[in-house]
């Protein structure tokens, strides 16, 4: 890992001494200051003592006692009239006492994106400095000054809550895609479809739904017996990247028996869309995705649609729309009334991570049931475990921030052979929302009530539309 860092590293000191260099250039007959050499060498901190924290959050973070001695070698050079000054760094050795954060953890090798680094108490930083091959540091008072110097302007910058965040992986390649809006869906109504069935006509419905979407698609109610189907239902559906996301729509033949049979299908790519801005599409339906299908083959009809992309609050000015000065605190400092919350439309987003020593009588083959407002979901079963992984999300488009409600989750074991006692519960949780709809998110562990130790992890989101 030391050659990654050696490189990053470095790439900030180039990024960060940039504009300080440049305050100088043209004052004390200073024409320019370059690196001549700019590496940590080859030898890596050592680490003395560690202390790792436990969080909610998807990252490893430790307190660490380093010391330093390397071999790096660092030569900057200073141009003063038609001189050249020589300023070379040796004998560098650091004890300091940093935070490091991995984070996010990510099943892309070395599984972490980011390093964040931050210093818990002053750093302490020997070195000397020769310039043009005599050492400056010699020079009494001289030495003091400079160290004095420096570990104030390092704790300025790095001493704890500030940090210093090095990318190790690029985020295209670990970016992990977030809700950021509602593509508001009305299927109008579809014209001269194909005939299907036997007397001349068809069973139309309309599946809809997004790629790079895992949710199931939404489907229209079946017209029977029509060839140009009037609908004009409507349907939301959550948007994670408009600028890739591509609508597709499948209108299909129900039939009682077998498979149902396609009419056809288009495609409506989400970036074509301003956000907040309705506009219709009159579509002729294709075989399949080949867009570049002949003219003269057998017409299979229109469909029309309505499409507006809506953005939430948050995430609003990313795509040029309107914004009405609102902002969510994730930290939750901010407290406001319920009467100040944002009245409004929203997705309710719901991540069941984990849960930890939940034990039954009978079985262990752990899986949760979610019930809001009467509807339930449940997440995969997990064989065979007291510590079960389950990361999965689920998600409620609602009308109105849910302030005063609640959200039940229920830990069972299922056994799948033959038995009495097929089910049991492992314990259950009840989670007020109202902190989520003030916050915009909560992130925690909660104790399962009925369970000697069981404790779930959950995280709720709620974002305004």
């Amino acid at each position: 890992m030391w050659p990654f860092l050696d490189t990053a590293i470095c790439k900030i000191i180039r990024s960060t001494t940039q504009p300080i260099f440049a305050e100088y250039i043209g004052k004390y007959q200073i024409k320019a200051i370059d690196f001549d050499e700019l590496s940590l060498g080859t030898l890596p901190p050592t680490v003395c003592g560690m202390k790792v924290l436990e969080t909610n959050e998807k990252e490893l973070v430790m307190e660490q006692v380093i010391k330093w001695a390397g071999n790096p070698n660092i030569v900057v050079s200073l141009y003063v009239s038609s001189l050249k000054i020589t300023i070379q760094l040796v004998d560098l050795q650091i004890f300091a006492a940093p935070r490091i954060t991995l984070r996010p953890l990510v099943p892309t090798f070395p599984c972490f994106a980011n390093i964040v680094v931050s210093l818990m108490e002053k750093p302490h930083v020997d070195f000397g400095m020769n310039v043009s091959g005599g050492d400056i540091m010699s020079i009494p008072g001289l030495y003091r000054f400079v160290q004095e110097t420096i570990k104030k302007q390092v704790a300025n910058l790095y001493l704890w809550p500030q940090t210093l965040e090095i990318p190790i992986l690029d985020e295209s390649t670990v970016a992990i895609k977030k809700p950021v809006g509602i593509l508001h869906v009305n299927v109008v109504r579809a014209q001269k479809l194909l005939k299907m069935d036997l007397l001349g006509t068809s069973d139309p419905y309309v599946k809809l739904s997004l790629t790079g979407d895992k949710l199931p698609a939404k489907k229209t109610t079946v017209k029977r017996k029509n060839l140009n189907p009037e609908w004009n239902e409507k349907f939301k559906i959550v948007v994670k990247d408009p600028q890739s996301q591509v609508l597709q729509l499948q209108v299909y033949d129900w039939d009682k028996v077998g498979g149902h049979d396609k009419l056809g299908m288009q495609l409506v790519p989400l970036k074509v869309l301003n956000p907040y801005e309705n506009k219709e599409f009159i579509l002729d339906l294709l075989k399949d995705t080949n867009l570049n299908e002949t003219p003269h083959k057998k017409p299979r009809g229109k469909i029309v649609v309505d499409l507006t992309f809506v953005p939430f609050k948050e995430d609003s000015n990313k795509f040029g729309g309107p914004s009405e000065g609102y902002s969510r605190k994730e930290s939750g400092i901010d407290i406001v009334s319920d009467d100040e919350v944002q009245e409004g439309a929203g997705l309710l987003s719901i991540v069941i991570q984990e849960a930890e020593e939940v034990e039954g009588d009978h079985h262990n083959n752990p899986f949760a049931v979610l019930t809001f407002r009467g509807e339930k979901k449940r997440t995969k079963t997990m064989k065979k475990t007291r510590h079960p992984r389950w990361n999965e999300e689920f998600q409620f488009m609602l009308e109105e921030p849910p302030l005063h409600e609640k959200i039940h989750i229920e830990v069972m074991s299922k056994r799948k052979n033959f038995s009495f006692l097929p089910k049991e519960s492992l314990g259950h949780v009840e989670i007020n929302l109202r902190d989520v709809v003030h916050n915009g998110r909560i992130n925690d562990k909660y104790h399962l009530i009925n369970s000697r130790n069981g404790v779930m992890h959950v995280e709720i989101r709620w974002k305004v539309v």
